[in-house]
């Protein structure tokens, strides 16, 4: 880059004037002539980004001469500092570097001084220059970047748009930094109203993300260098966890239109369906809402999804479904957050999760892929999606009985009649299905394949707490669709964390 000329010129924009001129001519050539468009696209691309380059900076020194002349007349009042002391000297010249989406450029401003206090800039305010060299547009296409793919990729990106302009660890440190306000962002963010009549429905599910040894929790830290002390095997025992990822909470809170359906709608008969009843849609989610974190206890993230939920509906007028996976704490903490807040959910047991340990049973009864097996489940949960799980569990363990099943073949049984009895009031599939509720957590499911599995699962990657949750943050906020709200929130709360007033006492100065 051409040095910083401080000298004045009769046109503050000369510089961006030949540019442009010299872009002009250059396209008028003959050379320029015989340029396929890829060419031509190729030298706009790097020209026009160095004229925008140049705009700014002629920008920036037009600024900076307007402040030596107002200083210069005397029409400047006394600055005072974030402390309250005033500064009643001034000092021409000083210079800082700002990394922008153009390109780099250099911004000169009076500093203006104090006995035993540090430098003020009130062209820094003015501009709302950042604390480092990186402007928040150039941090915003590096999060864009960064949340969607590696950051290799994501560095690689910038250098294409930007130039070089930002190293790999510092695009971290800056994704990270982008973070910090999602949760003040959302508890001043008021949700759209909705009609009473359409349910409100919260969606909890976890998934691990494999981390560095120093990130994981305690006591799977412990469990990996217990099994490291052990000596290293050629693989895992059956059931034997790796050891080296820390679980994720994700929640999802979304609005849904009424879809009344029946048993035979979800579950088809055995056979097939003849054709002259189609199955009823079921409901779909709307306004969707998702939150996750690495960090944050599952407890806090729960209390998140009913922050939201309670935003929605605080009068709590429209029926609450929550649906889970079963795990009996997430139940618990899910039960007690309803309990501090006075509300009563109705809690649901994802249906597909009940249809694993179905067919698990019917393979006890019947050889894997046959009709018979088919028919079995589908009975089964025909009849658990009209009410009778109680029912359906007594009269599979008295056909075991009956059949005199091996104890290998026996456990399946077993174990479905364990967990439907022991979830009995979450089962109530007949009166979801007649108020047209959900019964699946497809949304939270896909939340975590599109939050977690899309960015944090790639191959051979190994995290470091703060960047997994900056970019598990980030990536919820962009899947709210909430990105460009967030950024105008984020940029003003840096700016206030930059330049307080001078009744703040919790500043830092820019250099």
């Amino acid at each position: 880059m051409k040095p910083y000329d401080t000298h004045a010129t009769a046109d503050p924009f000369a510089r961006s004037v030949s540019a442009f001129e010299t872009l002009m001519r250059t396209l008028s050539g003959t050379d320029a002539g015989a340029w396929t468009h890829a060419e031509l696209e190729e030298h706009l691309d790097a020209a026009g980004r160095e004229l925008l380059r140049q705009l700014l900076q002629d920008h920036l020194h037009l600024r900076a001469m307007r402040e030596e002349q107002q200083a210069r007349a005397g029409s400047t009042a006394l600055v005072v500092g974030p402390e309250g002391q005033g500064r009643p000297w001034r000092e021409t010249g000083h210079s800082r570097w700002l990394a922008s989406i153009f390109g780099l450029v250099r911004v000169t401003r009076i500093a203006h001084r104090g006995p035993g206090v540090g430098n003020v800039h009130p062209a820094d305010v003015e501009l709302s220059l950042p604390a480092g060299r990186h402007s928040m547009g150039l941090r915003r296409l590096a999060v864009s970047e960064a949340v969607r793919g590696s950051f290799d990729q994501a560095q690689q990106a910038v250098e294409r748009h930007c130039g070089k302009v930002l190293g790999k660890r510092r695009l971290e440190e800056l994704v990270v930094a982008a973070a910090v306000d999602v949760s003040g962002f959302y508890q001043a963010r008021i949700p759209l109203p909705c009609s009473r009549r359409m349910p409100l429905v919260v969606q909890v599910d976890g998934k691990g993300v494999v981390m560095r040894p120093e990130a994981l929790r305690e006591s799977t830290r412990r469990a990996a260098a217990k099994a490291a002390a052990g000596g290293r095997r050629g693989r895992l025992a059956p059931g034997e966890k790796p050891n080296r990822k820390r679980m994720a909470t994700v929640a999802c809170v979304f609005d849904t239109r009424p879809a009344p359906r029946r048993p035979h709608d979800v579950i088809h008969p055995p056979g097939g369906r003849s054709g002259e009843r189609p199955a009823r849609r079921g409901p779909r989610a709307e306004n969707k809402w998702c939150t996750a974190s690495l960090v944050r206890p599952p407890e806090q993230v729960i209390a998140d999804a009913f922050d939201q939920a309670q935003a929605r509906d605080p009068k709590h007028l429209r029926p609450w479904i929550v649906l889970v996976d079963g795990a009996r704490h997430q139940v618990d903490l899910i039960t007690a957050e309803a309990a501090r807040r006075d509300a009563t959910p109705h809690v649901l047991l994802d249906f597909v999760h009940v249809a694993e340990y179905v067919w698990a049973a019917a393979h006890a009864f019947h050889k894997p892929g046959t009709t018979e097996a088919e028919a079995w489940a589908a009975d089964r949960l025909t009849a658990i999606l009209a009410g009778h799980a109680a029912r359906t569990a007594d009269q599979m363990t008295a056909q075991a009985d009956r059949a005199h099943l091996p104890a290998a073949r026996r456990e399946a049984v077993d174990a479905c009649h364990r967990y439907l009895t022991g979830h009995l009031d979450q089962l109530r599939y007949d009166t979801a299905l007649s108020n047209g509720w959900p019964i699946a957590t497809g949304a939270v499911e896909g939340a975590c394949r599109h939050l977690i599995a899309d960015r944090l699962d790639i191959t051979g990657a190994r995290w470091g707490l703060h960047g997994a949750e900056a970019v598990l943050r980030l990536r919820a906020l962009v899947a709210n669709g909430d990105l460009d709200a967030y950024w105008r929130y984020h940029s003003a709360r840096e700016h206030e964390r930059l330049y307080p007033t001078p009744d703040r006492q919790d500043f830092n100065l820019t250099a």
